[in-house]
């Protein structure tokens, strides 16, 4: 008999006051937006600066309207186009779940040029500092899926193997703290890296195209051992949905790191 590590039912609620209940998943959003926030708020003043702490500070709200919109219309039209257009009202019902990160930086990007060009800051260099920060926010969200017990892994016979409540009788890959370790932790400190040496802030780019590329080939790798969405299924070769979408992230972040190598230092 394989080895199973007991899973740790978690309550998805934190706490609830009548109507009003607090998840671990919204949590994982507020934690990871405002340790961003104060991350680049400390960035930002480290030479060559690029903004000011009150830029920062006012980036925070336009982040957070990005990445909300833009993970559920990612959700929407990526994962379930076909139930949402049938019934469009349901596309307001966030709170039964349902984002997407790859639609999710999208709208991130579309604020971040929109708030740098309104402030007359280099659109790719205070790009750089929020990949830096990303991948705070990749953790948390990451940890919450776990203790929700959905995005689980596929059935295997590794000693960590774990029996998800939603995931049938079979043991499981924990996959949510596969991606949480890469995405996430992995991440986070390769960037933190760049940015403590100092190359990431002196090429502009270098830290989104390391960012774009690392959580393309995290996300990738991950994917071979995730359970693929239960809507969509495998896909050409066995492939998934989370590998299509990462690999034009994959491609732009090549480009970007071809483009900042080729820059003279600032």
């Amino acid at each position: 008999m394989t080895f199973v590590i007991p899973y740790p039912v978690i309550d998805p609620i934190l706490f609830e006051i009548g109507p009003f209940a607090l998840r671990w998943y919204a949590l994982a959003y507020i934690a990871g937006l405002m340790l961003g926030w104060r991350y680049v708020r400390r960035l930002i003043v480290e030479p060559p600066k690029i903004g000011t702490p009150v830029d920062v500070d006012d980036f925070l709200m336009w982040a957070t309207f990005g990445v909300v919109i833009g993970g559920r219309l990612g959700y929407v039209l990526f994962y379930r186009p076909d139930y949402y257009f049938n019934d469009p009202l349901a596309i307001l019902r966030v709170w039964q779940g349902g984002m997407s990160f790859h639609g999710g930086i999208l709208g991130v990007t579309v604020a971040l040029i929109a708030f740098a060009k309104r402030r007359g800051l280099q659109v790719v260099a205070f790009g750089d500092l929020a990949a830096a920060a990303a991948p705070i926010g990749l953790f948390f969200g990451r940890i919450a899926n776990f203790i929700n017990g959905e995005l689980f892994g596929r059935v295997t016979d590794v000693p960590w193997a774990m029996v998800f409540p939603r995931g049938g009788p079979e043991p499981r890959h924990p996959s949510q703290l596969y991606e949480a370790s890469l995405e996430g932790a992995l991440l986070f400190l390769v960037l933190w890296w760049m940015v403590r040496r100092g190359e990431a802030r002196r090429r502009p780019g270098l830290a989104v195209g390391t960012f774009l590329v690392g959580y393309a080939l995290c996300r990738m790798f991950a994917e071979l051992f995730r359970e693929p969405d239960m809507d969509l299924g495998f896909l050409i070769a066995g492939t998934t949905i989370g590998q299509w979408l990462s690999f034009p992230m994959l491609v732009i972040g090549i480009i970007f790191l071809v483009l900042a190598l080729r820059r003279p230092r600032v």
